[in-house]
């Protein structure tokens, strides 16, 4: 395997790739073989969540890729779905070049749990179920990824938030957004801002991660400050109504959109502490995204104070009816300089000391909902941008890979189906 630099060294460079989202069921790992054959100079690999999923077998998974057994609730139902995700070659062969370092989303549990609060339509509905279910998915997560003892779980509690240095070029503060978050505002999905998606009692970490966080970065003397979780930090209105006509505004509850107060305190304080270069990495919706980080998103001449760079799922898939609807909602957030979510893939991030360049590798989907169905399929370049030093926000660098292999009609985005 690989270590670190020891402490205080000076490394010249890092390269490393992140990743998430994983399905089982909506193909195959290409991503992970791509990246064993055409990335073996890469120092470790992050991923964001969702490395497996709960669901049980559905009649229209990619052919040899159904899940066995039903959803999963027990700690031998987990036990059996980290089995038979492990028995990928490709992903084996990923973990066998590169160290790992993890953390979970919902899926590894259930489908948009927050802290003790299931899901609505849960098979496990009760706080007292969920806690019994939430033990057994943590269980089962540990005995399988490669964490250290002080992540043991306690029943249904994991400490799961912890940092990573690479010398002094860059800190990585790795963050668990589900385990401690407030319930979803406003009803959860796709939906206009009620009072309680701006109250000051929403969380997306819990009291104590956040001034874990903010102690770390306001302490940290490294050039870049990585921040690694799971929804979308950005702002995204994912309404496409031209302005000439009526229609309000459309934000996903489950991101941290759903939770602005939390949001605000973040960045305006990553903008008073002076953090050295903040760049955030984050998964979960399937897609390619790059947002400059504003001190204020109502204000579109507003600070920028970081950079977020969303990757793409290894297979999850993002149906290609939501490409168009997306795609036209860009006018309305200035903050967002690329999206792409016609690919599945993973994203290799570059960094020295005066520059931090993303590129988003995407392996090709062939059907209507995204899928990988060709197994070795390489990775391809779509897109890259760079951070410079001192200068936060993203400059894109290159040309963008342009077109999908989807051509069929158009829907609004739903993120009930991105999951």
């Amino acid at each position: 395997t690989r270590t670190t630099p020891g402490f205080g060294a000076s490394p010249a460079a890092l390269a490393f790739a992140f990743v998430s989202c994983q399905d089982y069921q909506n193909g195959f790992y290409a991503a992970y073989g791509a990246m064993a054959r055409q990335e073996q100079d890469l120092d470790f690999v992050v991923h964001l969540g969702d490395y497996i999923y709960e669901y049980g077998p559905e009649p229209d998974a990619v052919p040899t890729r159904q899940h066995m057994g039903g959803e999963t609730i027990t700690l031998a139902d987990y036990r059996q779905r980290h089995a038979q995700y492990k028995s990928d070659e490709d992903m084996r062969e990923a973990h066998r070049l590169f160290p790992f370092i993890v953390t979970f989303d919902d899926h590894e549990v259930e489908n948009n749990y927050a802290d003790e609060i299931p899901e609505e339509g849960s098979e496990t509905p009760t706080t007292r179920a969920l806690l019994r279910r939430r033990a057994a998915g943590y269980k089962a997560y540990y005995e399988n990824m490669p964490l250290r003892r002080s992540s043991l779980p306690q029943g249904p509690d994991m400490r799961l938030y912890r940092r990573f240095a690479w010398g002094d070029l860059a800190g990585f503060s790795i963050l668990d957004t589900r385990q401690y978050r407030t319930d979803q505002p406003c009803g959860d999905g796709l939906k206009e801002r009620c009072a309680r998606a701006l109250s000051e009692k929403q969380t997306m970490t819990g009291p104590t991660q956040e001034r874990w966080l903010k102690d770390g970065l306001a302490r940290s003397r490294r050039r870049w400050n990585v921040i690694g979780q799971q929804t979308m930090l950005a702002e995204y209105d994912f309404r496409a109504t031209p302005d000439d006509q009526p229609g309000g505004e459309s934000y996903n509850m489950d991101q941290w959109d759903g939770y602005v107060a939390a949001r605000n305190r973040l960045l305006g304080f990553l903008d008073r502490a002076g953090v050295r270069n903040p760049v955030t990495i984050t998964g979960d919706i399937h897609s390619s995204w790059v947002h400059d980080l504003k001190e204020d998103f109502s204000d579109g001449g507003s600070k920028t104070v970081g950079t977020e760079f969303v990757g793409t799922s290894i297979t999850s898939s993002f149906p290609g009816v939501f490409l168009a609807p997306v795609q036209a909602a860009l006018v309305d957030n200035p903050h967002t300089k690329y999206f792409d979510g016609s690919y599945r893939g993973y994203t290799r991030c570059d960094l020295n000391s005066e520059r931090y360049l993303t590129t988003f590798m995407g392996v090709p989907t062939e059907t209507a909902d995204g899928s990988v169905v060709t197994p070795e399929a390489p990775a391809e370049p779509r897109a890259s941008f760079v951070v410079e030093s001192g200068n936060p926000g993203a400059l894109q660098e290159g040309p963008t890979a342009t077109g999908s292999s989807y051509d069929g009609p158009s829907a609004p985005f739903d993120p009930a189906k991105i999951n």
